[in-house]
């Protein structure tokens, strides 16, 4: 693996600036006693600054391995930093006001910091789809690690999109009217108010759909996905057929699309306004058929034949 001063700048500042306001978020936890929108009011900046750490590491990391294009990529990285950094600063701004960062269109101000942040995430979105594209058109030699890679940082982009879904008004909220005057439009939840019985450590809704599933199960295959890999590699010495290329290649695959799966399934889930923790028939069935896929294409990764002439590459792009 690169060494990690090698790694872009600006994101690994983002992110040790993020790792501070992890630890400040934390301490306004346990100190403020405040609850806004039915969460402790520290709870969302210490939720985007643990996020933020490691979706800015991943980047950093991932655009050392580009071969063409990296002053494009240094920029994009750099735009993907700064608004990071405006988003944060709305949201930490807004707390120390005790009023709500998303959704808020209570005064014109409030509405117009909401905005913003609505600016800064189509931006952040396209800077990460940049070096998306840059990663799709780079020379990475392990088959394995360009596969993780790339369907990681592609899920990430979909997965932040659904961010998007967020800031529609509900149907609750178009029907009843005026919205231009209506103090919240917008919202996590589907089929409830935001702000009910919620799970506890992710504030997820335990009575409705909540959009931050899909986004949150999304964007983190930019880690998830590079990171299996990783521990495919670890575990090489102690399982032979982990040490062919091509298993390691076609369990990458597997993992890929079953994430996109679950992806797409907890999606469905949220949008038809039923909670995570309480699935129905339909969506159990629908679940059991990913599982009984994953465990068949699993099956058959290990079992295909290996390559003729395997390659003496060890994942290098990931590990050293």
């Amino acid at each position: 693996m690169p060494h990690w001063r090698t790694w872009h700048r600006p994101l690994v500042l983002f992110a040790a600036a993020m790792a501070v306001t992890t630890v400040v978020s934390g301490v306004g936890l346990l100190v403020d006693d405040r609850v806004l929108a039915g969460s402790a009011i520290w709870f969302k900046p210490f939720k985007f600054a643990v996020s933020f750490v490691v979706y800015a590491l991943a980047l950093a990391w991932m655009l050392t391995l580009l071969t063409r294009g990296r002053r494009t990529g240094w920029w994009a990285g750099t735009v993907v930093a700064l608004a990071g950094v405006v988003e944060m600063a709305v949201i930490v701004g807004q707390v120390v006001r005790g009023k709500r960062s998303h959704f808020n269109n209570a005064t014109p101000f409030d509405a117009s910091l909401f905005a913003a942040m609505g600016v800064t995430v189509v931006i952040l979105w396209a800077g990460t789809l940049v070096i998306a594209i840059l990663l799709l058109r780079a020379r990475i030699a392990d088959r394995a690690s360009a596969w993780a890679i790339r369907s990681g940082v592609l899920l990430a982009l979909v997965g932040a999109g659904f961010g998007f879904l967020m800031t529609q008004p509900s149907k609750e909220q178009r029907a009843a009217g005026n919205l231009d005057t209506a103090d919240v439009v917008g919202a996590h939840a589907v089929g409830v108010p935001d702000g009910g019985p919620s799970m506890p450590l992710t504030g997820w809704s335990t009575t409705g759909g909540d959009l931050r599933i899909p986004h949150f199960v999304g964007m983190h295959a930019l880690q998830l996905l590079p990171l299996f890999l990783l521990a495919l590699v670890a575990l090489a010495p102690r399982f032979v057929r982990l040490r062919d290329p091509a298993v390691r290649l076609r369990l990458v695959r597997v993992a890929s699309g079953s994430y996109a799966a679950v992806t797409a399934l907890v999606t469905w889930q949220a949008l038809r306004g039923q909670p995570l923790v309480h699935p129905d028939g339909v969506t159990l069935t629908a679940a059991a058929a990913v599982v009984a896929a994953t465990a068949a294409a699993t099956y058959g990764a290990l079992r295909g034949r290996p390559e003729a002439h395997p390659s003496a590459s060890t994942t290098k792009e990931l590990v050293s």
